[in-house]
């Protein structure tokens, strides 16, 4: 099996999830101890929000009016999509520009609300197509889509790109900018949201932090850009595990630290075995590297699986035929799947 089953219980998979980009760490401790801690009342009553708003947007270093938390960075993209891709005053269809590879609810989440998605093809090497994004934007676009890093290559687009593609976009349209993985960029677009009132980031706390399960992000941007998405985000769709989870997460800063060097540390070994195997791949910004190991990665997939390793396979990507993805967390885990991956690329020749 390939990829991850969605009706098969995570414990059933014996062996590394190294799929799903995922922390493969775990949560804090203090994560555990918060949740321990929950009253049958606190249960029972709707979660209260302003405390965890407050200690999110210090975090971010914004102020709580520009931060709204959502039932993970999938709801907040959702939200963008309902708030921004309504029909156009002149009965035409509104327009999400997509450049590729993306990650896949960019453009389900357009058309489920009613956009067309424009999808803006790869330059070779993943080079950010920036003119030919330019290029996709019309009249009629309301959205335009962006990753950074970029899911699945792990490469970074610089933030001039960011501003010259919010400079560009048609009064009333916004950029979605998912920045997913930016703990581990150590860059982020947030410090320039206040000179560009049309950009949304998106954030979550599923991958650095270990919050995956608990469902956990939050958009940020201009109180009045925010105020259309915050109608299309479910009341109190943040409960209140994720809510004292995340207090208790960002009080362990020591936590995600040692957690950012266990990765840095593993995408330098993944880097070193592909030299090693001659394999091609890309130095990665984020939590995960892209391999083209070529040939056939659905059946290369399923052969780790069988020996309890699981990676993507993400070969039907435009740009990124042969290619597989692997997460790349702690440092033992990145050795036992390098272990399995050698082995089964070794098979296959």
């Amino acid at each position: 099996m390939a990829d991850y089953d969605y009706d098969k219980p995570p414990e059933l998979y014996a062996g590394l999830r190294l799929h799903q980009n995922e922390n493969t760490g775990g949560c804090s401790p203090r994560v555990l101890e918060a949740l321990a801690s929950l009253r049958p009342e606190q249960i029972a009553f709707y979660p209260p929000y302003k405390d965890v708003v407050d200690e999110c947007a210090a975090h971010f270093g914004i102020e709580p009016a520009r931060l709204a938390l959502t039932n993970g960075l999938d709801e907040g993209i959702l939200a963008a999509a309902i708030a921004y891709l309504r029909p156009l005053p002149d009965g035409s269809t509104p327009e999400a520009v997509v450049p590729q590879p993306a990650f896949e609810i960019f453009e389900l989440n357009a058309s489920v609300a009613g956009g067309r998605p424009i999808s803006v093809a790869p330059r070779a090497e993943f080079v950010f197509a920036l003119e030919e994004v330019l290029a996709a934007i019309t009249p009629r676009t309301r959205v335009v889509f962006l990753t950074n890093p970029n899911n699945p290559t792990g490469i970074s687009m610089a933030m001039e790109d960011i501003k010259t593609i919010a400079r560009r976009v048609p009064q009333g349209a916004i950029v979605f900018v998912d920045e997913a993985y930016a703990d581990f960029a150590g860059a982020t677009f947030i410090p320039d949201l206040q000179a560009f009132s049309n950009v949304i980031v998106g954030r979550t706390f599923a991958k650095a932090h270990g919050l995956a399960g608990l469902r956990i992000g939050a958009v940020l941007g201009a109180p009045d850009t925010l105020a259309m998405v915050r109608r299309a985000i479910g009341v109190y769709s943040v409960n209140i595990a994720a809510v004292v989870a995340l207090r208790a997460a960002l009080a362990d800063r020591a936590h995600m630290t040692d957690y950012l060097e266990q990765v840095r540390e593993s995408k330098a070994l993944v880097y070193a075995a592909c030299e090693r195997l001659g394999l091609k791949y890309w130095k990665s910004d984020a939590n995960f590297v892209l391999v083209r190991t070529g040939g056939d990665t659905s059946a290369l997939a399923s052969a780790a699986a069988a020996r309890g390793i699981y990676v993507r396979d993400r070969g039907n990507e435009p740009g990124c035929e042969g290619c597989i993805r692997i997460t790349t967390g702690i440092v033992e885990h990145t050795r036992a799947g390098l272990a399995v991956l050698g082995e089964t690329l070794c098979a296959a020749r």
